[in-house]
């Protein structure tokens, strides 16, 4: 079946296009939100379709559809050509991606590119706001922790980091911007000279310290390349308040996608269980091993392992293997 007969593909090609037909189409697999997408080509330019009928507490196509026409005005995200929340269906010009690896003037650059796009994004008119961050993770925790995937050892020091990593964000405070929430390398794309952000479903009003921290965990691994962030992003030397801010930050990051991530695998196999003491190769590893193009968040063990290397990144934990019980 071809996504054009979808009724509502359909009506949206025809109010946006008025004709629908479509000459080629082509699924876009690797993301991890459960949206369907596509590589369409209408009239003979490619745009990209996506459908979302996933709703809860966080996934709303109109908050996202909003958040991602603010981006789109500020000219971060590529042109929406439509957008219907309802059928959770947009329509978006397609930029054809490059590898972030061969980004111009190499590692450097891209920090560089990276820190002055998220500033553009914080500087754009406000997101729709949703809920407060460190309580929609506190949730997230909680109900990871409540699963049987993770040994008791490793429940408690979760339970454990987290209490003092949520106390500490909370004593921070929050500096509220417009946030994507999910900088991932899958939600950043380069065209070879400028950098483009999608995917816009947790996309809300939140801390910015958010964005950088998660841009800073992939982009940033030395405390030089850290504070080169800081700087490009103020537009001024980093102060100790900004460092320390990052540095929370970055564990609250870490742990997020690790529980993320587990919370993935617990749910694909319900009855699984890590033995004690497991863990994952460091994160370094898969972070490279990624950037091969190798399809390690595609498997359900390659979630396990890149959610366990997070887990450890936001405690500072040495394991060396995974055993599953």
């Amino acid at each position: 079946m071809s996504v054009a007969e979808i009724p509502a593909v359909a009506r949206a090609l025809r109010a946006t296009f008025a004709t629908d037909v479509v000459d080629a189409e082509t699924r876009l697999t690797g993301g991890l939100s459960g949206a369907g997408s596509w590589r369409i080509r209408v009239g003979g330019i490619p745009y990209v379709l996506r459908i979302d009928t996933a709703r809860d507490a966080v996934r709303d196509p109109a908050r996202a559809q909003a958040c991602q026409r603010i981006a789109a005005d500020a000219l971060l995200s590529p042109r929406v050509r439509h957008a219907d929340p309802d059928a959770g269906l947009t329509i978006v010009e397609w930029i054809e991606p490059r590898l972030l690896s061969d980004f111009p003037g190499g590692g450097p650059a891209l920090l560089d590119e990276l820190a002055r796009t998220v500033r553009l994004l914080h500087e754009a008119p406000a997101f729709p706001p949703l809920t407060d961050y460190v309580d929609a993770l506190d949730g997230l925790v909680t109900g990871l922790l409540d699963r049987p995937l993770l040994a008791p050892e490793t429940r408690e020091r979760t339970a454990t980091l987290w209490a003092g990593l949520a106390k500490s964000s909370r004593a921070a405070g929050v500096e509220t911007v417009s946030s994507h929430n999910d900088l991932n390398p899958r939600n950043i794309l380069s065209d070879g000279r400028r950098l483009w952000l999608i995917d816009w479903e947790s996309a809300f009003a939140a801390d910015r310290y958010i964005d950088l921290a998660a841009v800073a965990n992939l982009f940033a691994p030395s405390p030089q390349a850290a504070d080169r962030l800081l700087a490009v992003y103020f537009d001024a030397p980093p102060t100790d308040r900004q460092r320390a801010r990052l540095a929370l930050a970055r564990r609250v990051s870490h742990l997020f996608y690790g529980v993320m991530f587990l919370a993935l695998a617990a749910d694909e196999r319900p009855d699984a269980r890590l033995a004690p003491g497991v863990a994952s190769r460091p994160l370094v590893q898969l972070h490279a091993a990624l950037g091969e193009g190798q399809p390690l968040l595609e498997t359900w063990r390659g979630r396990l392992e890149y959610g366990l290397a997070r887990l450890a990144a936001a405690d500072r934990w040495t394991r060396r293997r995974i055993a599953v019980a």
